[in-house]
C-alpha cells in the first residue's frame, strides 16, 4: 500500500530530516520525494510505501497531522488511490 504525504509551511531547518525520521521509525519507507521553497514557504510531497507500517493508515496519518502541529507545518497523509481521484476530475 502506497500514500502521499505533503508538507507545507513557514521554511526552517530540519523539516525533511524529521518528517523522514518520524516516517522511518513506524516502517515507512519514502520511495519519491520533491520538495521546493517558494520565497520563506516550504513544499514537500513525498511517496511512501507503507507495507510494512507499524500503524494503520488512519492512525498514521493521526500523528502526521500532530507532528506537522509541533513543528509548525501541515502534514497530510493520505491513501494514493484517495489522492489520485482527488486529482483526476
Amino acid at each position: 500500500m502506497r500514500a502521499v504525504v505533503t508538507v507545507t509551511g513557514k521554511d526552517k531547518k530540519g523539516i525533511i530530516a524529521k518528517v523522514s525520521a518520524f516516517l522511518s521509525e513506524r516502517g515507512a519507507n519514502i520511495e519519491d520525494i520533491s520538495q521546493t521553497i517558494l520565497q520563506e514557504y516550504f513544499a514537500m510531497i513525498m511517496l511512501v510505501d507503507l507495507s510494512e507500517a507499524k500503524l494503520p493508515l488512519a492512525e498514521l496519518a493521526k500523528e502526521c497531522d500532530a507532528l506537522g502541529k509541533s513543528i509548525g507545518m501541515s502534514i497530510r497523509l493520505q491513501h494514493e488511490a484517495i489522492f489520485d481521484a482527488m486529482h483526476n476530475i
